[in-house]
């Protein structure tokens, strides 16, 4: 089993910064991913950016390159999130995927965090 635990969240104006950090407890493999997906309001929830747990490897969504960057110490990964937009509104999930390799499909995770919500305004 593994626990994971979001913070971080709040409220920004448009072209600010904020951290986001997912404490992950409990059994990790090696080449288990950890990434953030995110939920725009009234949208489906998507990929944004995964970390390999042992390597450090990252990938991220075309729409957060050069704008967002993940980061791994120890046992919490960060979301490093810069030049936010309206668009970046949403609740940030973290997620560990242990069910698969295609890190952008949710169906490769089987532990998620409970949400933290990031709101942008114009």
């Amino acid at each position: 089993q593994v626990q994971l635990v979001e913070s971080g969240g709040g409220l920004v104006q448009t072209g600010g910064s904020l951290r986001l950090s997912c404490v992950v407890s409990g059994q990790m493999v090696s080449n288990y991913p950890v990434s953030w997906f995110r939920q725009p309001p009234g949208k489906e929830r998507v990929f944004a950016a995964a970390i390999r747990w042992s390597g450090g490897n990252t990938y991220y969504a075309d729409s957060v390159v050069g704008r967002f960057t993940i980061s791994r110490d120890k046992n919490t990964v960060y979301l490093e999130m810069n030049s936010l937009r309206p668009e970046d509104t949403g609740v940030y999930y973290c997620a560990v995927g242990n069910r698969g390799i295609q890190y952008t499909l949710q169906t490769s995770y089987g532990f998620w965090g409970q949400g933290t919500q990031v709101t942008v305004s114009s």
